[in-house]
């Protein structure tokens, strides 16, 4: 199965990256976590991505996270390796990947500033060619990829292999879809990305990135099974139950999306530390809250 197949087969993860109490890298305690998720049902992990503070690593520790990953999880678990800030840079990480052993690169948005749609496809174009692993595009943000640029790009670069969205623009997606088939693997990933899976899914989004994954593997994957098979009222449940109230928490404060997963591995017994500046861990209220939350999960 190619990776492009393998990452749309079935759900897809960023483990968080753990820090000690001065916010150095926990080396060992990442790999156990990584090892631990990768035991599981699980299409692909995707090392030091945004739930993985990415944005808070030097280039350095982004290699040693990706080595660590890689070293750590079961053969036959694809590793996908972050890329991003200015072009030189994207480059710079996608080799550092491949010298790695990751199976792919994740393309983030360029750093801070807006770019035309010229732009960031030679900002696509430059990684693929600096490196032989498949590459996803993350449309989001400052880079948000129209239809025509993808199947132009796509058309340049055999190597380019996914579009992971998140904009949340349906109609863009459509016309995306539209365009180019089954070229491309089409992945999910607003925050939460829990709540938009069974709509995506109609618009041939077969598959998100959990960050719920991190501390709740079981039900990320019984969550996944049933969007999968279109399972709409247990789908609504599990969203009533637990995913909704979840991102109530999750909007109380900016950055949360990545503070309450560590919470989350908090409150269930995986301490992954703090998360670093500019980020802020959940407060005694919101962990109490999700903890709450937490003790009342609803069955699959």
């Amino acid at each position: 199965m190619t990776l492009a197949a393998r990452l749309g087969s079935g759900l897809l993860s960023f483990p968080v990256t753990h820090f000690d109490a001065e916010h150095r890298f926990a080396e060992d305690a990442y790999r156990a976590h990584v090892a631990w998720l990768g035991k599981y049902d699980v299409a692909g992990l995707f090392a030091a991505g945004g739930t993985g503070e990415f944005f808070s690593l030097t280039p350095s520790e982004v290699d040693r996270v990706v080595r660590a990953a890689v070293d750590s999880a079961p053969d036959g678990t694809p590793i996908i390796a972050p890329a991003g800030y200015g072009t030189a840079m994207a480059v710079e990480f996608a080799k550092a990947a491949e010298r790695a052993g990751a199976d792919g690169i994740l393309l983030f948005p360029p750093y801070l500033t807006e770019a035309p749609q010229d732009g960031l496809a030679a900002h696509v174009e430059a990684v693929c060619a600096a490196t032989g692993l498949g590459v996803v595009i993350y449309s989001r943000a400052n880079a948000a990829y129209d239809a025509e640029t993808v199947a132009r790009v796509a058309e340049r670069c055999p190597t380019l292999i996914g579009f992971k969205d998140g904009v949340g623009d349906v109609e863009a997606i459509t016309r995306l879809r539209g365009r180019l088939g089954d070229r491309l693997t089409y992945i999910g990933g607003l925050p939460t990305a829990e709540t938009f899976a069974l709509p995506y899914l109609e618009l041939g989004v077969t598959t998100y990135s959990s960050a719920i994954f991190n501390f709740l593997p079981e039900f990320a994957l019984d969550f996944y099974a049933a969007v999968r098979e279109r399972r709409r009222e247990d789908v609504r449940r599990l969203l009533d139950g637990f995913v909704l109230p979840y991102t109530e928490i999750r909007n109380r404060k900016a950055g949360y999306a990545v503070s309450i997963v560590k919470a989350g591995l908090t409150a269930t017994g995986h301490p992954a530390g703090p998360v670093r500046a500019p980020l802020t861990d959940l407060s005694a209220r919101d962990l109490a809250d999700l903890t709450a939350l937490l003790d009342h999960l609803p069955p699959a």
